[in-house]
């Protein structure tokens, strides 16, 4: 208890002066520290912008670069404050030798983050689909995604799942093609519907003319000929071309006397009589109209 002996040795407003003044410096740092830190990143995105980095890029790094300049400032507030840094950087990196095997799902994230930076499957404004789920792409953050989706819900997905998952990117271009697939009756004639899908296709404005509209037998299905009736759009118009389409081709083939069967099945009932064999009723005589039962 040597340390008890030499209190009343201490010099208490001195130690209290001392302190806060160290203190009062850590927090003058810190203050004017986070706004050097803000300009810094705000600097560096507008310097990459500059530079025509694609905006995913830019905002990915700059976020990087805020994080790490937030570490230095707090490595030198707590310099300020007293704390010896050897004992801090030992102190950190057994903290990160720890939090490293606790956040390991985390620091996979990262590295994902990076890949997609690096790889570019996407860039922010794209229409992706990603897991099963579609949207459009607002930002890449170090830990995840953001897509907003066709009903302007916020769709968050890790970077990890996204890199160890499929990617569709549905906006590579400036068009993309619509298909769809619809089926005829097997005694409706195939070259009536082509006629017939061709013109309502030719007459939408919003139908590219190349590459050209077409019609195809994809396959003869159990109630019906499958046709393939392709054409490209914009990537604006895609999603109302597309509906529009269907609604104006059913009409057609309606005035056309083309049907659109339903799925149909044959059920065959039979009777079972005294002696327990099964008859089909199909040859049973008619039964007799003058007879009431």
């Amino acid at each position: 208890m040597e340390w008890l002996a030499n209190i009343d040795g201490i010099d208490w407003k001195t130690l209290a002066v001392t302190i806060g003044i160290k203190v009062l410096g850590a927090l003058v740092i810190l203050f004017i520290g986070l706004r050097i830190v803000k300009w810094i990143a705000g600097l560096a995105e507008r310097g990459l912008t500059r530079a025509k980095v694609e905006p995913t890029a830019v905002q990915f790094l700059r976020k990087v670069a805020y994080v790490v300049l937030l570490v230095v400032l707090l490595l030198a507030v707590l310099q300020v404050v007293g704390v010896p840094m050897t004992s801090m950087i030992a102190v950190l990196g057994a903290a990160g030798l720890a939090i490293g095997l606790a956040l390991k799902d985390s620091l996979s994230n990262i590295a994902s983050g990076v890949m997609l930076v690096t790889l570019k499957p996407f860039k922010v404004g794209d229409v992706v689909n990603i897991n099963g789920e579609t949207g459009s792409v607002e930002s890449v953050s170090i830990f995840q995604t953001r897509l907003r989706g066709a009903d302007n819900q916020t769709i968050v997905l890790p970077n990890s799942l996204i890199t160890s998952d499929s990617i569709i990117n549905l906006t590579p271009d400036v068009m993309r093609r619509i298909e769809l697939v619809i089926g005829i009756g097997y005694t409706d004639d195939i070259d009536t519907a082509r006629t017939v899908a061709l013109e309502i296709m030719h007459a939408d404005a919003r139908v590219l003319a190349e590459p050209a509209p077409d019609v195809l037998v994809y396959s003869l299905g159990d109630n019906s000929v499958n046709l393939g009736i392709r054409c490209h759009a914009g990537n604006a118009d895609y999603f109302a071309t597309k509906c529009e389409l269907i609604e104006r081709i059913k009409k057609g083939f309606d005035k056309a006397g083309v049907s659109i069967p339903f799925p149909q099945r044959d059920v065959h009932m039979y009777h079972h009589v005294a002696d327990g064999s099964i008859v089909d009723p199909r040859r049973l005589p008619a039964p007799d109209p003058g007879v009431v039962n």
